[in-house]
């Protein structure tokens, strides 16, 4: 069983066989995809699972703290696990891929900027946009539309 579909019994979800196929699909991606995605994989292995299935679901795992949707500026919901570990984001608005990294002087910043404001920081999301470098000819560790992770 994957941990998905184990958050989702010990939250006291109802799990069909098309929520156990869909639970299995994103505790698999190694992108963020979103609910077309996830549709496509999911509907290869179970033909009889709707697109309005995989919305109603997304919604459901997502009210019950399993799922984190972003907008990523692309006009897409895109979905991932939520991780025990806190982590940002980079994403490379030419080709949509998502890289996840976390960066303790950024961290260190935010809490020191919140304070200087008055405020006990309690949460934070940090979304980078950029394009790579001409001729760095570098490949990124990523969690992207292609399946490739960091």
């Amino acid at each position: 069983m994957t941990r998905i579909e184990n958050l989702c019994i010990e939250k006291g979800l109802r799990m069909t066989e098309q929520r156990r196929v869909i639970a299995r699909v994103l505790s698999d991606a190694l992108d963020h995809p979103d609910a077309e995605e996830l549709y496509r994989r999911a509907a290869a292995i179970d033909p009889h699972i709707s697109i309005a299935t995989v919305y109603r679901t997304v919604k459901l795992f997502e009210d019950a703290g399993i799922l984190e949707r972003h907008d990523f500026r692309d006009g897409r919901s895109r979905y991932e696990e939520i991780s025990e570990s806190h982590h940002d984001h980079l994403i490379d608005i030419q080709s949509g891929k998502v890289v996840e990294f976390r960066n303790e002087e950024i961290e260190a910043l935010q809490r020191r900027v919140a304070e200087e404001l008055g405020f006990e920081l309690v949460d934070h999301r940090l979304e980078l946009y950029g394009v790579p470098k001409a001729g760095t000819g570098r490949s990124v560790g990523s969690k992207n539309g292609s399946g490739s992770k960091a």
